[in-house]
């Protein structure tokens, strides 16, 4: 396994650095995002697995950064660290395409295993599909009836979670746990915004795929 960890905190570079080598995960440490896409651009000789990002860099921020990288099509798996713990920086973080968020300070082995976790989720099923519904979780890639549905990270995120669920209803806060890491309730409508515009790019084509179960949650109708 190899990462790459953006954080212009020395002391948060060789504390990571030495943790996760003792669990016999090789990691790349960048100061700067300018370091950071030096490494991705290819000038280190290697491709990574995840990346782990600080929020608050001097040069350019990790929302920036992110964003940039998604922006490029690069789909690399992304764990924010930062010492900034709100829900709504947190939201942000997973809206513009992270996979995980983590608070500092953080335990090194909650670190490792939620590193296992995101990787596993990426790598476990490389298709889903249903009803014409096909996800390619590698590419994270969305088709329906053989078009190709543009969806955004959370979009996805949020899809999938249906997916797998086969047909089971879905409650509000199991959603809001497996899609935006959160363990409690925010008492915003930022699960019901996302499912609208998920709804608006799937079923110009046909039948609703998202149904609502009143009073229960949302399941997949495949």
């Amino acid at each position: 396994m190899k990462l790459l960890l953006v954080d212009d905190d020395p002391d948060v570079r060789e504390y990571v650095g030495e943790k996760l080598a003792s669990f016999g995960i090789d990691t790349a440490l960048a100061k700067s995002s300018v370091e950071a896409r030096e490494f991705l651009d290819g000038n280190a000789g290697r491709a990574f697995d995840l990346i782990l990002l600080d929020v608050g860099m001097p040069d350019e921020s990790g929302w920036d950064f992110l964003s940039r990288l998604r922006q490029d099509g690069d789909e690399t798996p992304v764990i924010f660290l930062s010492a900034h713990q709100s829900v709504e920086e947190r939201v942000k973080g997973l809206q513009l395409g992270a996979d995980d968020y983590v608070g500092k300070p953080f335990d090194a082995t909650e670190l490792e295993a939620r590193i296992q976790a995101v990787l596993r989720r990426r790598r476990s099923f490389p298709t889903l599909q249903g009803g014409g519904l096909w996800i390619d979780l590698a590419r994270r890639s969305v088709e329906l009836h053989g078009e190709r549905v543009e969806v955004s990270p959370r979009e996805f995120e949020l899809l999938v979670a249906l997916v797998e669920a086969a047909g089971e209803v879905l409650s509000r806060s199991e959603l809001l746990r497996k899609v935006w890491a959160m363990e409690f309730d925010p008492g915003t409508n930022i699960l019901e915004v996302q499912i609208a515009r998920l709804r608006r790019k799937l079923e110009s084509a046909g039948p609703r795929i998202i149904e609502t179960v009143v009073g229960r949650g949302y399941r997949f109708n495949a």
